[in-house]
């Protein structure tokens, strides 16, 4: 079963969201929150798998939101639900701890997909969102080009792996290398590329066309 939290302030929107989400019968909405405040003590209680968040909640934003639960449940992945396709608000999202962002105009198509895919550990983003951060990538291009060209080919392997999602112990396992070898790949990527969190390879990684 998954587990999900819902947190809107408009109860139409929540009970939307809900009726889309239950559709599929192995998936369970277990809250639902109207400000960000209760999000966060919900998600507490509840450790839900998925916590689908809007940016914009009364009390306590979205933003800030994300950062509490990715800190005191960092079990639960989050989906963040905006009307806001801004590069700033994707960006400290991602920074804030979440792993998809969804618009709310193609949330009716794309719901499903962007649950089932941050409930696995990979990233999501609204094509509109993902292709904003290749248009904003290609205006950066010379410097990240220079550092992206910089990694070596079992860096540039493992910076995909990372930025799909995955923990450094799986990808020890699927590259048959020692914990150490991807612990010390890791830390010459980020530094090559002066990223500070797994997030921010996320982003760079969506800019880059890696992963989408």
């Amino acid at each position: 079963m998954l587990r999900i939290l819902l947190a809107d302030d408009h109860v139409m929107v929540r009970q939307g969201l809900r009726k889309v989400l239950e559709e599929r019968p192995e998936w369970q909405v277990v809250a639902e929150a109207g400000d960000g405040h209760e999000a966060v003590r919900l998600a507490e209680l509840h450790k839900p798998n998925v916590a689908v968040l809007d940016v914009a909640m009364p009390l306590l934003n979205g933003i800030e939101a994300t950062r509490r639960i990715a800190k005191r449940v960092p079990q639960t992945r989050i989906l963040v639900l905006s009307m806001y396709s801004d590069e700033a608000y994707v960006t400290q999202m991602m920074k804030a701890g979440a792993t998809g962002y969804l618009l709310k105009d193609s949330a009716g198509v794309n719901l499903l997909e962007a649950v089932q895919a941050v409930a696995q550990g990979k990233s999501y983003f609204s094509p509109a969102v993902a292709r904003l951060m290749l248009d904003d990538y290609a205006r950066q291009r010379g410097t990240d080009d220079d550092r992206y060209q910089s990694l070596s080919d079992r860096e540039r392997e493992i910076f995909q792996l990372i930025a799909e999602g995955k923990v450094n112990k799986e990808i020890a396992a699927l590259l048959f290398i020692s914990l150490s070898t991807v612990e010390t790949h890791r830390a010459r990527i980020m530094e090559k590329l002066d990223l500070h969190s797994a997030a921010e390879i996320v982003l760079y990684a969506v800019r880059r066309g890696v992963i989408r």
